[in-house]
């Protein structure tokens, strides 16, 4: 591989492995079932799902880059930038390891009741759950930003 446009075919390979790539099948399958729809036409679906991918991968790089190059230019700021992510990364396992549990208990067992509901319906929305994961990291980094300014652990500051 000496070009980096020589990686999309492999990553194109990869996407298919996705269940969102079963998805945009379906989709293409429903959509070719239904003849008001050209084959050709049916290419824009994986097209818009590369570029969805690309976008929010560069993004996350991105944003990761910056993150670990403000955390690593001080000792102590990376101490505690790591302390935070992984706290945060294990409540989230957590959380959704839990919720998942909970969900395949109520099925299996056909329980009812507020709870159940709430399990379910969460269960149900893992959609919006993610979006709540996002702040939640979002929010955290924001606060170990603040208790780091505020507490003044700067002053070791090597860079």
């Amino acid at each position: 591989m000496s070009e980096s446009w020589h990686l999309y075919p492999i990553g194109l390979l990869f996407a298919l492995g996705f269940e969102t790539a079963s998805e945009i099948s379906l989709f293409g399958l429903s959509a070719q079932a239904s003849s008001a729809v050209s084959r050709w036409s049916l290419l824009i679906f994986p097209a818009l799902f590369a570029a969805g991918m690309t976008l929010v991968d560069t993004t996350d790089g991105v944003l990761m880059l910056g993150a670990y190059g403000w955390a690593y230019r001080n000792p102590v700021r990376k101490l505690f930038y790591n302390l935070t992510i992984t706290s945060v990364s294990c409540l989230v396992a957590l959380v959704v390891g839990g919720i998942e549990t909970l969900g395949l208990v109520a099925d299996r067992f056909d329980l009812q009741g507020p709870f159940w509901n709430v399990v379910s319906s969460l269960t149900g929305n893992f959609g919006a759950l993610g979006y709540g994961i996002v702040a939640l990291f979002v929010v955290s980094w924001g606060l170990s930003f603040l208790l780091y300014r505020l507490k003044d652990y700067g002053t070791v500051d090597q860079s």
